[in-house]
């Protein structure tokens, strides 16, 4: 449960920097568009790990359920 928690703080983490250099190329205060556009894409591919992630959870959840005993 840690390391789940950790890794959601760490997503998070990088989804908010991605919402700030966006809202600073909208201001016109980004220096480097490059910048801007890798970090969008590391919050971008962390989230989808992470839906990734949570959808073989929820598989293995459901087979352990259908599993008879």
């Amino acid at each position: 449960a840690g390391m789940l928690k950790a890794a959601l703080g760490e997503v998070n983490d990088l989804q908010r920097k991605a919402e700030e250099a966006a809202a600073q190329v909208v201001t016109g205060d980004a220096s480097n568009l490059h910048q801007v556009m890798i970090a969008t894409e590391e919050a971008n591919i962390a989230l989808q790990f992470t839906m990734a992630i949570r959808n073989k959870i929820l598989d293995a959840y459901t087979e352990i359920m259908r599993m008879q005993v």
